[in-house]
């Protein structure tokens, strides 16, 4: 037979009471996160009164996933934030900057068209120099009026200039004012033709005025409808004008054919730099 006392009970309730009045039994948590103390509602997941179950959005989905309606990443999204990729590998974005740039294009065809334009003006500047010469009519002849000492050319202009099939005839230049003098005649050297417009010259004869003036010109067995034109040799401004217009124009060639090779050059080993990840 066990007895006890009526003193050993009074404590061993008042034991009971003391637990009974502290929440989670004396300050310690209970084993099931779901148990309530005096009679609490229990909650499912531990939560504690006043606390506001989560929303649908925040819920976990079952598989870590986030429930339909969601917000999902974007297709394509890179699994890591800004900053270097993993592994220390660098990212490149769009197309490499390539040195020399296009606008140095402008260079070569700038010199091109200077030579075009060199061309252009020099053919139009030596057209008004070859109107400007003083002419007689054939076969009547005529007065000319040379205003500077110093060599001169006899252009014939008519039929046969551009061949060289000229009928042959014979001139003499005499002063016709007190002033001037004039050298001998001499045939042309050398092959110097021009075609402006209804114009055709070839020259013909060369001479030497001592002192400006007037001078009268007297053909004899010139065939009719040509003439006598009397000016300075236009045969270095012809190869000043063709040789200047051809050098620009090679040039401005030459320069866009060489910067097109370094940039096709430059441009390949960007792009394979480019596609090449460099390691720290």
């Amino acid at each position: 037979m066990v007895t006890r006392t009526a003193g050993a009970i009074d404590k061993n309730e008042q034991a009971m009471d003391s637990q009974a009045d502290q929440p989670f039994g004396g300050g310690a948590e209970p084993a099931d996160a779901g148990w309530q103390p005096h009679g609490g509602q229990q909650t499912s997941g531990g939560q504690r009164p006043g606390e506001q179950p989560p929303s649908e959005a925040q819920q976990p989905y079952p598989g870590g996933q986030p429930y339909p309606g969601a917000q999902q990443p974007y297709p394509g999204a890179q699994p890591y934030g800004p900053g270097p990729p993993p592994f220390g590998g660098q990212m490149t974005a769009g197309r490499p900057k390539v040195r020399p740039g296009r606008i140095w294009y402008l260079a070569p065809l700038a010199a091109f068209l200077g030579g075009v334009a060199w061309l252009v003006f020099g053919l139009f500047s030596l057209s008004g120099q070859i109107n400007s010469f003083p002419r007689v009519p054939l076969p009547a002849g005529g007065t000319v009026t040379l205003n500077h000492s110093g060599g001169y050319v006899v252009y014939y202009e008519g039929p046969g200039a551009n061949s060289g099939q000229i009928p042959g005839f014979n001139v003499r230049i005499v002063p016709a004012s007190a002033s001037a003098q004039v050298g001998t005649l001499k045939s042309y050297s050398g092959s110097v033709t021009y075609t402006f417009g209804s114009r055709q010259g070839r020259a013909v004869l060369t001479f030497q005025v001592a002192h400006a003036g007037r001078f009268l010109v007297e053909p004899s067995g010139a065939p009719s409808g040509s003439d006598l034109a009397f000016g300075s040799s236009i045969a270095g401004g012809i190869v000043g004008i063709v040789l200047g217009s051809i050098a620009l124009i090679l040039v401005g060639i030459a320069g866009a054919i060489v910067l097109f090779v370094i940039r096709i050059v430059k441009t390949r080993r960007a792009r394979a730099a480019a596609t090449q990840p460099t390691w720290q």
